[in-house]
C-alpha cells in the first residue's frame, strides 16, 4: 500500500481508473454523477437528494440532474420515502452494485499497475543517472 500512498501514485491510480472507464463499454459517468453514486454506495443510511446536496456541498438541482443520469443507467432509484411523502429516498440498484463491483475490480488493477511502476521507479533513477 505504501507505493499508492503519495499524492504522485494516487493520482496516477485515479487517471487510470477514470481512463478505463471511459474505455469500456459501460456507463460514461462526470465527476459529479460519480461523487453522487458512490456517496450512496459507499455511505450506509438512508440519502435524500436534501442529504446529498448537503454532504457534497452542492445545489438540489444538481443532484437532481445526477440522480436523474444515474436512473436512466438503473445505477440508483429514487422512491418516495414513506414516512414523509416530500421526501425522496435513494436506492442502490443490482445494476449499480454491479457496477461498484466492477469499479473496485478497475481501481485494484490501477493499484498493481501503480505499485509496478513504484517498484522500479529506483531503477528508473540509475539507468538514468
Amino acid at each position: 500500500m505504501a507505493a499508492t500512498a503519495n499524492p504522485e501514485n494516487l493520482v496516477g491510480v485515479l487517471r487510470d481508473t477514470v481512463v478505463a472507464l471511459v474505455r469500456r463499454d459501460g456507463p460514461d459517468l462526470s465527476a459529479r454523477q460519480l461523487g453522487v453514486f458512490l456517496t450512496c454506495y459507499l455511505q450506509d443510511g438512508a440519502h435524500t437528494v436534501r442529504g446529498l446536496a448537503a454532504e457534497l456541498n452542492v445545489s438540489k438541482p444538481a443532484i437532481t440532474r445526477a440522480l436523474d443520469r444515474l436512473g436512466e443507467l438503473d445505477l440508483a432509484r429514487r422512491k418516495v420515502d414513506p414516512m414523509d411523502r416530500r421526501s425522496v429516498l435513494v436506492q442502490r440498484t443490482l445494476k449499480g452494485t454491479a457496477f461498484l463491483r466492477d469499479l473496485r475490480g478497475i481501481m485494484n488493477e490501477a493499484q498493481v499497475a501503480a505499485r509496478k511502476a513504484a517498484a522500479l521507479e529506483p531503477t528508473k533513477k540509475v539507468v538514468n543517472g
